[in-house]
Parts: C-alpha cells; sequence; structure tokens
C-alpha cells in the first residue's frame, strides 16, 4: 500500500511526538575495507544518512540524535551539512553504552520527550510502511514494540564442537530489527541498571526484558535489511530503487 504525507500525519496527529536515536560509534569489524559501514556510500550517500532520512521524514519523529564514536572524524563532512538540525552525541564502546549516552543527552536537550525510537545506522531500507506500524502499534502499548520477522529457516541447535545438538521448533521464533520504540524513562532506567550489573544488552528490547517487560513483536519486512558486509550494498541498492517507487 502507498502512504503519502498527509495520510500519515491524519494518522498520529493525536499522538505523541518522537525522537528518533541512531546509534553509530560502531567499528564495523565485520564490513572489511578501510570506510567504517556507516559511511560507506549507497546511491550518492552515506548509509547513515539514508537511515536518518527513513526515521525523520515520518510526522510523529520531531527530533534526531546520532550518537558517534568519540574519534569520530567524518560526520561532520558527509552527513552534517545535509542535516545540520540533527543534533549528535559521544557514543561509548559498546551499543548498550552508546544508546545510554544518547538517552541521557536527549533527556537534556528535550525534557519533554516520552518516546523513543532506536534505530540502527547501517539500516538504510526502512519503509515508510513498516516505521508506520511500528509507531501505531508501539504507542499504544506501554510495553514499547520493535519491529521483527518470523524466523523462516530451520534452525539447528550446535553442540560445543560444531556439529547439530538438535532442530530447533522454529514457529515461535523471530528476527529482531530497528527501529525500536520504547517510553524514555522506563528504557533509560533498565539499560542503566543493566550496565550498572555488568550486562551489554545488543538490543533495547533485552533491557526491556530484564525488567519482565514484555515488548510487541510487530511485523515488519525482511527487506529491512542491516548492512554487514560489502556485498549487501547492492541488494540494499535495489531495495531502495523499489522503494522509491512504491512509497
Amino acid at each position: 500500500m502507498i502512504h503519502n504525507d498527509s495520510e500519515r500525519a491524519a494518522r498520529i496527529v493525536n499522538e505523541p511526538q518522537v525522537h528518533a536515536l541512531i546509534p553509530a560509534a560502531g567499528r564495523s569489524v565485520r564490513f572489511g575495507g578501510t570506510m567504517l559501514k556507516q559511511y560507506t556510500h549507497l546511491m550518492g550517500q552515506p548509509v547513515m544518512a539514508h537511515s536518518i532520512a527513513a526515521v525523520r521524514k515520518h510526522p510523529a519523529v520531531n527530533r534526531v540524535t546520532v550518537a558517534l564514536a568519540p574519534d569520530d572524524g567524518i560526520y561532520d563532512d558527509l552527513i552534517r551539512p545535509s542535516y545540520p538540525d540533527v543534533a549528535t552525541v559521544k557514543g561509548g564502546d559498546s551499543r548498550a553504552q552508546t544508546v545510554m549516552n544518547g538517552l541521557r543527552f536527549i533527556r537534556d536537550i528535550d525534557p519533554a520527550c516520552e518516546w523513543v525510537l532506536v534505530h540502527d545506522a547501517a539500516r538504510p531500507c526502512l519503509s515508510g510502511s513498516s516505521l508506520d506500524d511500528l509507531l501505531r502499534c508501539g504507542l499504544a502499548s506501554e510495553s514499547g514494540a520493535i519491529l521483527a520477522v518470523p524466523v523462516s529457516d530451520t534452525l539447528k541447535l550446535a553442540d560445543e564442537n560444531g556439529f547439530i545438538a538438535s532442530t530447533v521448533e522454529r514457529t515461535r521464533y523471530w528476527s529482531a530489527q530497528t527501529p525500536q520504540l520504547f517510553r524514555i524513562d522506563p528504557l533509560f532506567t533498565n539499560l542503566e541498571s543493566n550496565l550498572a550489573s555488568g550486562l551489554t544488552p545488543t538490543d533495547e528490547a533485552a533491557a526491556m526484558e530484564s525488567a519482565g517487560v514484555h515488548p510487541l513483536l510487530v511485523r515488519g519486512s525482511t527487506s529491512n535489511i542491516k548492512i554487514t558486509g560489502s556485498e549487501d550494498l547492492a541488494l540494499a541498492e535495489f531495495i531502495l530503487r523499489k522503494l522509491m517507487v512504491t512509497e
């Protein structure tokens, strides 16, 4: 289904405004080459520029903050000129610490913020319809929500030697994506508690789960890929060109 901006605005008119946070302090150790994956060019723009554009085009998202590596020397040259209103903050040595730094910063500069939408810098193919679905369902759920897709492949559990120990029933398994949407105060509190206990959750939902919260799974799309290796760039370009036609 094709959604235009007026249709989206009509649906979110009575919904709270959302601050998007993009953690981008990673070192891209799996990507290869000399360029960090979030800055690799995709259709003439850095990958992260597409990710920023994907969240900020929704009328419910009123502000965007990017959390950068402390020694980042690329953002100001490649992205800030196109997005001068996007705030930046220094990240940490893990995704969890980077998100924590971002949340603390958002609470300082945007004290009225109730909800935060965390999206991967290297996930440039988020569709408007998936973001619509997440915001519509997540803002109506006190437990928050994440985009995810049901696992379709047969899952094998390996033993310590790399042999198959068993086949896992996949019916209730989902592959988590971003964005992930939560009220900022509970996410801040639970992530802070995790880090203080020496835990480093790999996504925001895990931090919430540790406090007994059960976030809602909102079905996303397999096209919402995360750039992990250089071979993903061609697929991302194909998806983005298709989105340009359908949205």
